[in-house]
């Protein structure tokens, strides 16, 4: 039960951090412990038994006669399995457990060293391509959306622009832009508007754009260098907020009015608060198209784990993106905790009391990103990997194997909620392909 509070510690943890910072890199620590399904591929049949190779290292080098704990199950989820094992040369072999249904299995590895816990886990996979949502889809999911639309439509997109002369180069522009949204719930007051910054190439000409949509959090937003190799970059908060304010303000609000955002409001599907963020995207994309910069067609969008989840609500929400490239995408098949599984970010499921609060199915069946993902009709770039926590891989195939757009899955298997610089590298290049931008 011990292990089981730390492992819940460190998600909590995980999350909190994951709030601070679109994408975390891992950090080094004295032991390194290594957990890797013995399959090349980290993927198994229905029916087999995966094993986990694991290692522990201490400057490099295995450390013998080092005591492991372990314990295995189901993502996110209470193990099945636990025991403990003597490494006598800093390494040995787990056997895991079968699966019957397509999902994965995690193999998570406690060290206790000079008074210190470590923590490191290998995910195995079974098929995943084969993962069924358990999310539902609602039969009124389009109507619901073209009404929000319509609302957006009648507002005036009353553009404020402002130069930011210190965040210039001789090759970029770069802008604070403030749009009008639509109305937050009358229990919020106010009106409502949406924040980004726009980074455009001084040269003259007709240039594609780039949308990136922002992981969670609250934070600033500075200049985008992509707009040298000549596209537009317009990168949106979501809170209703200026996006060139003192950092302190940021930490501030998410400790205080905007902690815990994505709950507020789950009562209803009229007044939640990814309502007017998911229409703020769609009103970014207003905006974009009332730039005489813009070449009027080519427009990508993309971003990471809850800007990975955006980037597909954007892309299904509006026709007039051509494609997108996701991280590691957040808000999919929440509800898959009802169902004996892992959900996706943010995890209100996972201790979910329906009499408390009934609504909270219905309404995030509207937000999940499995139902936006079976609109899509344009080209996508994926990528995640097997040990991610905070967006277990279930939840992501889910919405992945939803999709009948053209699709491709580049997966970094070892990586947990934060990526390699690689995979920024290939999502770029083929997003500046796709838009036809040559470097």
């Amino acid at each position: 039960m011990k292990f089981l509070k730390r492992i819940i510690l460190i998600s909590f943890t995980l999350q909190l951090l994951f709030i601070c910072v679109t994408i975390a890199q891992p950090q080094k620590q004295l032991i390194e412990i290594q957990v890797t399904p013995t399959q090349t591929d980290w993927n198994y049949k229905l029916g087999e038994t995966p094993s986990f190779d694991v290692k522990v290292l201490r400057n490099g080098q295995l450390m013998p006669n080092t005591k492991i704990y372990y314990e295995i199950g189901l993502e996110r989820m209470p193990a099945t399995l636990k025991g403990d094992l003597l490494l006598k040369n800093g390494s040995g072999e787990i056997k895991g457990m079968k699966l019957t249904t397509p999902g994965f299995v995690r193999c998570t590895i406690k060290v206790d060293y000079n008074g210190k816990k470590y923590y490191k886990w290998g995910t195995a996979g079974f098929e995943p391509n084969k993962i069924k949502p358990t999310v539902k889809m609602p039969d009124d999911f389009d109507e619901f959306w073209s009404a929000a639309k319509n609302e957006l439509s009648e507002l005036p997109i009353d553009a404020i622009v402002t130069l930011k002369p210190e965040l210039c180069t001789a090759n970029i522009n770069v802008y604070h832009v403030s749009l009008q949204n639509i109305k937050m719930p009358l229990s919020w007051r106010g009106i409502s508007r949406f924040y980004g910054m726009l980074s455009v190439p001084k040269k003259l000409g007709k240039y594609p754009v780039i949308l990136e949509v922002p992981g969670a959090g609250i934070r600033a937003y500075g200049r985008d260098n992509r707009a040298a190799k000549g596209v537009i970059v317009f990168k949106v908060g979501i809170h209703g907020i200026p996006v060139d304010m003192d950092e302190n303000i940021y930490k501030s609000l998410a400790t205080s009015s905007l902690a815990g955002y994505e709950r507020y409001n789950l009562r209803s599907k009229d007044d939640y608060y990814y309502k007017r963020v998911y229409m703020g995207c769609v009103r970014a994309i207003d905006y974009i198209y009332t730039l005489p910069e813009f070449d009027g067609k080519n427009l990508g969008v993309t971003g990471g784990s809850q800007g990975g989840a955006l980037s597909i609500v954007t892309a299904g929400l509006d026709s007039r993106v051509k494609y997108l490239a996701a991280f590691y995408p957040a808000l999919s098949d929440m509800t898959g905790y009802l169902h004996g599984r892992a959900g996706g970010w943010p995890h209100m499921y996972q201790n979910y009391d329906k009499k408390e609060n009934p609504n909270w199915v219905e309404t995030t069946a509207y937000y999940d990103v499995v139902n936006f993902a079976k609109k899509l009709k344009v080209p996508g770039w994926y990528s995640w990997g097997y040990n991610d926590h905070i967006c277990p891989p279930t939840s992501m195939f889910s919405a992945y194997n939803s999709i009948t757009a053209p699709k491709e899955l580049h997966p970094f298997f070892e990586t947990e909620h934060w990526t390699f610089p690689e995979q920024w590298d290939e999502a770029t290049d083929w997003l500046l392909e796709k838009l036809k931008i040559e470097d």
